[in-house]
């Protein structure tokens, strides 16, 4: 998935938090056994292997993968950027964007992305398409950044002497990031003038929830958002959760809007927090091996409950957002998700370098193929132009009152518990 700006966290490496490309909703990581011994070849004939074995696709795309084996196999490489750049060639005939090879400071990346823990000053930054510059998106709280004063809408004009003007964001990210307790130069521009900031890198640890009490006079509502399903996802929700249950609160709110998805174990324990009983997910491999994952009967609450979906919700996301709307434990606002219905497994190669290969498609527990279609909501919000920008403007507005989805969200709650409230009880 790209969205028009990517946001990057900028740390010793840099994590995607929006390119579902990297980040799918099954990340399984496993450990090559392949020896580089300093030979592109071997790494060329490695990438082939593993394709050769697990892809999903059995007919790799109508592509006669044994011929492309004798054809870079064939070939003379001079060095590893030639072999990186005929496994690319390679991987392009596949025709699937979700199956890549990453250089290693790219598989660094991804690896820091799903830990839940960065290294650096701790800010997002985008390229501006209309402008080509590199924009702060945000600076993460109680992080070096914030603590400097940088700003959401500062343009980094300056990394270290360097003008980025023309730059791409991952050459940003490379000069930005560096060990913890090292400094890095920033020169920005704000309106029209030009600070200078010197920034000591750190440890950052990533919190993907934020939750907080909404009250309402049918009872304290708790909102959670989730904006990643990263290695502390399970613990910071189940914290969450816990939490509200001792505040008695009357339902939830589950905020599941731009996540891009994550870790599939995550999304996966973080649905049996919701479900008590019944499948959450099967996936599907290229000999119809089927793999059903189900709740364990250990739900933490049984609280009406409303997901807040969109476009920019993506693998992991509709994992969770399909099991609870098949197994009718919650209802789903916003819009239609991104349709992202594939299972990557992340390779580890012998020189530091990785693969992420589609290994399997997952379907909701009625049997939805949700890759490229999506999940429809059962009610649909659109925002308008005007709605969308304030959002992106203030990010506190965001699971608020001022938000127009959280608004229909709350109301379908509170309907729903008042609905509860007055059915007949036991005799």
């Amino acid at each position: 998935m790209v969205l028009p700006k990517r946001g990057l966290v900028l740390g010793a490496t840099a994590a995607m938090l929006t390119t579902v490309a990297i980040t799918g909703a099954g990340l399984q990581l496993s450990q090559s056994q392949a020896f580089f011994s300093e030979s592109p070849k071997e790494l060329v004939d490695e990438v082939w292997q593993i394709i050769n074995r697990q892809y999903l696709d059995a007919t790799f795309n109508q592509v006669d993968w044994r011929a492309v084996r004798n054809e870079y196999l064939d070939m003379s490489y001079d060095s590893k950027e030639d072999a990186y750049d005929a496994i690319q060639e390679m991987l392009d005939k596949l025709e699937d964007p979700y199956t890549r090879f990453l250089k290693p400071e790219e598989f660094e990346t991804l690896q820091i992305d799903t830990s839940g823990e960065l290294l650096g000053i701790g800010i997002q930054i985008a390229l501006d398409e209309e402008t080509g510059d590199i924009t702060v998106v945000a600076p993460i709280e109680d992080t070096p950044a914030f603590e400097a004063g940088l700003l959401a809408k500062d343009t980094i004009v300056e990394i270290d002497g360097q003008s980025t003007e023309g730059m791409e964001i991952n050459d940003a990210v490379s000069l930005i990031r560096g060990k913890p307790g090292t400094s890095v130069g920033i020169v920005i521009r704000r309106g029209t003038r030009e600070l200078e900031f010197e920034i000591e890198r750190a440890r950052i640890e990533i919190h993907p929830v934020r939750a907080r009490i909404e009250p309402t006079e049918s009872g304290n509502i708790g909102y959670i958002r989730l904006t990643q399903f990263s290695a502390n996802a399970v613990d910071e929700m189940r914290e969450a959760i816990q939490d509200f249950e001792k505040q008695d609160v009357a339902g939830y709110v589950l905020d599941l809007r731009s996540n891009p998805g994550g870790l599939l174990y995550s999304s996966i324990e973080i649905a049996r927090m919701w479900l008590e009983e019944g499948t959450i997910v099967s996936t599907v491999d290229r000999r119809g091996e089927v793999d059903r994952q189900r709740a364990n009967y250990r739900s933490l609450t049984d609280a009406p409950l409303v997901i807040l979906i969109d476009g920019g919700s993506a693998s992991a996301s509709e994992i969770l957002s399909g099991a609870l709307q098949d197994n009718d434990r919650a209802s789903l606002v916003g819009t239609q998700t991104f349709g992202k219905g594939l299972v990557q497994s992340v390779r580890s190669l012998g020189d530091g370098s990785g693969l992420t290969v589609t290994i399997a498609k997952y379907l909701t527990p009625s049997g939805r193929d949700i890759n490229e279609e999506g999940i429809e909501p059962d009610s649909i919000v659109e925002l308008e132009d005007s709605q969308r920008e304030a959002l992106q403007q203030d990010r506190s507005q965001i699971g608020t009152l001022k938000d127009p989805q959280f608004v229909e969200a709350l109301d379908i709650l509170l309907e729903t518990i008042a609905s509860a409230d007055s059915a007949p009880g036991d005799a």
